[in-house]
C-alpha cells in the first residue's frame, strides 16, 4: 500500500512536471530563443527603438495609476462589505466581481459606446474637450476596469476573518477611522494587500484585449508593450516582436518571485 502511494506520488509528479513544461517553460524559452537568434544587437536595437520605449513608459505609468486606484478601491470597498451591514452587499459583490466573468473585448466595445463618438457621454467630452476613446485615458479606464477586482478579492476573506470587534472597541474609545486603520485593520491585512497589488500589476502589464479595442492603436500615443508587440509581429520583424516580449517575461518571472516571497511571509505567519 505505501509503495503504491509512493508511485502515484511520483507519477503526479512526473505529470505535473511534464505538463509546466509543455506549457510555460518551453513558451518562455522560445521566447528568449527567438529574441536572441540574431544576435545581442539586434537585440539591443529592438528593446531601445523609440516606440518600444513609449509603449513601455505607457504601460507602466497606466500600471501605477490603475494599481494605485484599485488598492483604495479595494481596501474602502472591502471594508464596507465585510466591516458593515446593509441591503445590497451580495449586488455590490456581484458587479464588482463582474470583470472576471466578462470578456476585455467586450469590455473595450462598452467604454467605446459610453464614451466614443457614438456614445451619449460624447457630447459631453467634447464640449470640454477630454478625449477618452483613442487617447491615454481610455487605457487607464479600461485597465482599471479589468482589474478592479483583484484586490478587493484577497481582502475580503482576510477582513472576514479578522471580524470587526477590535475595530468596534476602539471606535467606542474615541479613535478615528484613520487610526483604527493604521493601528488595527492594516497590520492584520498588509500581505494579502500586496499579494492583491502584485496580482493586478501582473495582470495589468499584460492587459491586451480591452486596450487594443479603445486605444486606436496610435504608435507612440495609446500603444502599451503588448500591442506592440501585436504591431512588430504583424509587420513580420519576428526577431523585434520576441525582443520587447522579453521585456514582459522578465517583468512576469519578477512578479512571480515577488508574489511567492508573499506567499512564505504569510504562510510564516500563519504558523
Amino acid at each position: 500500500m505505501k509503495q503504491k502511494r509512493k508511485q502515484t506520488q511520483w507519477l503526479l509528479i512526473f505529470i505535473g512536471i511534464v505538463f509546466i513544461t509543455i506549457m510555460l517553460v518551453l513558451p518562455l524559452a522560445t521566447v528568449l530563443v527567438y529574441a536572441l537568434r540574431q544576435g545581442w544587437n539586434a537585440f539591443y536595437g529592438a528593446i531601445n527603438d523609440d516606440y518600444t520605449k513609449m509603449a513601455l513608459s505607457l504601460t507602466l505609468k497606466t500600471t501605477i495609476v490603475v494599481v494605485m486606484i484599485n488598492t483604495l478601491f479595494g481596501i474602502f470597498a472591502s471594508w464596507a462589505v465585510t466591516k458593515y451591514r446593509f441591503r445590497i452587499k451580495h449586488i455590490l459583490t456581484t458587479l464588482i466581481d463582474i470583470p472576471f466573468s466578462i470578456s476585455p473585448i467586450i469590455a473595450g466595445l462598452v467604454f467605446i459606446l459610453v464614451f466614443g463618438r457614438i456614445g451619449w457621454a460624447y457630447p459631453f467630452l467634447e464640449k470640454f474637450d477630454i478625449s477618452i476613446v483613442f487617447a491615454t485615458p481610455g487605457v487607464h479606464i479600461v485597465t482599471i476596469f479589468v482589474t478592479f477586482p483583484f484586490v478587493f478579492r484577497e481582502l475580503v476573506p482576510i477582513m472576514t476573518a479578522q471580524g470587526s470587534d477590535e475595530e468596534s472597541a476602539a471606535a467606542l474609545m474615541g479613535a478615528g477611522w484613520i487610526r483604527i486603520f493604521r493601528k488595527i485593520t492594516f497590520p492584520h491585512i498588509k500581505w494579502g494587500l500586496l499579494y492583491g497589488m502584485i496580482l493586478c500589476t501582473a495582470r495589468a502589464l499584460g492587459e491586451f484585449g480591452a486596450v487594443s479595442v479603445v486605444s486606436g492603436h496610435l504608435r507612440g500615443k495609446t500603444v502599451t508593450l503588448p500591442l506592440h508587440v501585436e504591431i512588430l509581429f504583424n509587420e513580420f520583424k519576428i526577431t523585434s516582436a520576441f525582443a520587447v516580449s522579453s521585456i514582459l517575461v522578465i517583468i512576469a518571472v519578477i512578479i512571480l518571485i515577488m508574489r511567492n516571497i508573499v506567499e512564505y511571509r504569510v504562510k510564516k505567519e500563519e504558523r
